[in-house]
């Protein structure tokens, strides 16, 4: 996302964070959640109706205007006064008007999630379903197959993982399956388990491994990396037999190997000690 939206963003979160849980019924929060998540694959599927919406020549009320003609009455008003706001804000490009209502969604799901104590849970379904994503061309090619009906795309996912998932981890997958715009099916998803890290002010990171660490091992690696990156990690571990050198982390646009990461946590302790 582009400066002047991330902006718009960002005070569109403030506006948003009054209503969650806390502040606003957890019923009503649920609701905004989804509403807004909704809006978002409708703004996808509406190129024209987006472009109006996130119109930079047009005059802000009245896009604030047309936000509340298309979505009163369809949602609740807090979801609609929410859009009309964005509406009045301004984007690099209209798809970030979608990707921000998408993002706000989200993070009312996961607002919930942290209040049920089940975030951890989510975020890491979240990133399993990622990853078996990633490594099943032919699951990602039938999930993300606009030809074939949403319905039966989501029916498999109800198929894969069954009750086996938290509530909330499958409504973001049903989202995410009927809403890709143009993105890679497992993009989407690890933009969602980036978000949930958000919530917690943690850094994600990512290990792919060539054999299975235990626990000790795993607590070690993010403490390491924490130290690196000077913040809280939240260590999440591919196993890959094919990774040359034993592991190879990401975190964000970073990818570091094991023996550099090991470098440069020896250079960390040598500074620290002159």
């Amino acid at each position: 996302m582009h400066g002047v939206s991330r902006v718009t963003l960002a005070a569109l979160r403030e506006r948003l964070a009054a209503r969650e849980v806390g502040h606003g019924s957890a019923e009503q929060v649920e609701r905004e959640s989804g509403e807004l998540l909704a809006v978002a694959a409708l703004l996808g599927r509406e190129t024209h109706l987006r472009s109006s919406l996130a119109d930079a020549s047009a005059d802000p009320a009245g896009r604030a205007q047309l936000a509340h003609a298309v979505l009163d009455g369809r949602v609740s008003e807090q979801s609609a006064e929410i859009v009309a706001e964005a509406a009045r804000g301004r984007w690099s490009r209209p798809s970030e008007l979608a990707d921000a209502l998408e993002s706000l969604g989200a993070e009312a799901a996961f607002a919930l999630a942290e209040s049920a104590g089940t975030l951890d849970r989510v975020e890491d379904e979240l990133f399993r379903v990622a990853r078996l994503v990633s490594s099943s061309p032919d699951l990602r090619r039938t999930l993300s197959d606009p030809g074939l009906p949403l319905e039966g795309r989501r029916g498999l996912l109800g198929q894969l993982l069954g009750d086996r998932v938290d509530a909330t981890t499958l409504r973001l997958l049903d989202h995410v399956v009927g809403s890709l715009r143009g993105r890679q099916l497992e993009d989407a998803l690890d933009d969602l388990v980036a978000l949930a890290a958000v919530r917690r002010t943690e850094t994600l990171a990512e290990a792919t491994v060539a054999v299975a660490l235990t626990p000790e091992q795993e607590q070690r690696l993010a403490a390491v990396l924490g130290r690196v990156y000077a913040t809280q990690v939240k260590l999440q571990v591919v196993v890959d037999p094919t990774v040359l050198g034993g592991v190879v982390v990401r975190v964000g646009d970073e990818v570091i190997d094991g023996s550099v990461l090991h470098r440069v946590e020896q250079a960390r302790q040598t500074t620290a000690g002159l």
